[in-house]
């Protein structure tokens, strides 16, 4: 099982914000091969859903308000570090986010940009594909609503 916390961007120790940071380069960029800008001003305003094994920080998402990402509620930034998905923190990772906007931000409307080869495992979380894949940073994506 995760330690899962969640913050606000000033809440974060300097040490938690380089580890987060840390993990969403290294899948984002290095292991997706995929030259963007990660960090986008927008940590400011999120909530972070921190997911920790013994001390270290392996899982991450980050929520939004209705309005400050999408018109709903948001998460994204979705990542589990590559050595420990074969056990399948990316479930409970998703469950306390989904709960952390739910009961912060009153409202069950989430919108989230997923990754087309995640659709399944969102469509399991009850999230509905919403329109046509689309590119994002060269890499195919789907939008998907839960209600």
């Amino acid at each position: 099982m995760l330690d899962i916390s969640v913050k606000t961007f000033d809440q974060l120790s300097l040490e938690e914000l380089y580890f987060l940071l840390q993990l969403r380069s290294e899948v984002f960029v290095v292991e997706q091969d995929c030259v963007y800008q990660d960090v986008d001003g927008k940590d400011q305003k999120a909530l972070h859903v921190i997911g920790k094994k013994d001390t270290s920080i392996i899982a991450y998402t980050r929520i939004f308000k209705p309005g400050d990402y999408f018109k709903e509620a948001s998460i994204g930034r979705v990542v589990v570090s590559e050595k420990e998905r074969h056990l399948k923190y990316g479930h409970q990772l998703m469950t306390a986010s989904i709960n952390a906007v739910e009961t912060t931000f009153e409202t069950k409307e989430i919108k989230l940009s997923a990754q087309k080869y995640l659709e399944k495992f969102y469509n399991n979380l009850g999230f509905k594909t919403t329109g046509e894949s689309y590119l994002e940073d060269g890499i195919p994506h789907i939008a998907m609503v839960k209600v």
